[in-house]
């Protein structure tokens, strides 16, 4: 596989789609970072790193709305990819649907909202959008 954050963005939409509740995805440490950021701004119930013979999983409880069932997460685009980097400064920070979305960024403090990165004042790499 050469690209795992595309990887598990499209198990995850995957999952929204076909109505799942849960999902596994092969961990990494990026990908517990990405799923945490998830985790922290709601767009995901809970997750678990599960401790696995031949490797650990990240299980995900997908969240919905409880009366009209539609998904939390809209939209989620890998922006960055191995054959195309996409790097931001502090100053140029991506504004996702207009602030009501989030880019998850790769910053050399971690991986964090953009809003956090702005706060902060570091710029990376712009892994991906979600709204």
């Amino acid at each position: 596989m050469t690209d795992p954050i595309a990887d598990l963005l499209t198990r995850i939409r995957n999952a929204y789609a076909a109505g799942h509740k849960t999902v596994e995805i092969p961990s990494s440490k990026l990908k517990c970072e990405i799923v945490r950021v998830l985790h922290e701004k709601g767009y995901v119930l809970a997750y678990k790193v599960v401790e696995g013979t031949p490797s650990n999983t990240i299980k995900i409880a997908l969240k919905y709305h409880p009366q009209t069932k539609k998904a939390a997460i809209k939209k989620i685009v890998r922006v960055s990819r191995p054959g195309l980097r996409r790097y931001t400064g502090a100053d140029d920070m991506p504004r996702v649907l207009n602030g009501m979305g989030i880019a998850i960024i790769s910053t050399s403090k971690g991986v964090v909202t953009d809003k956090e990165a702005k706060d902060m004042n570091v710029g990376g790499e712009v892994l991906c959008y979600v709204y």
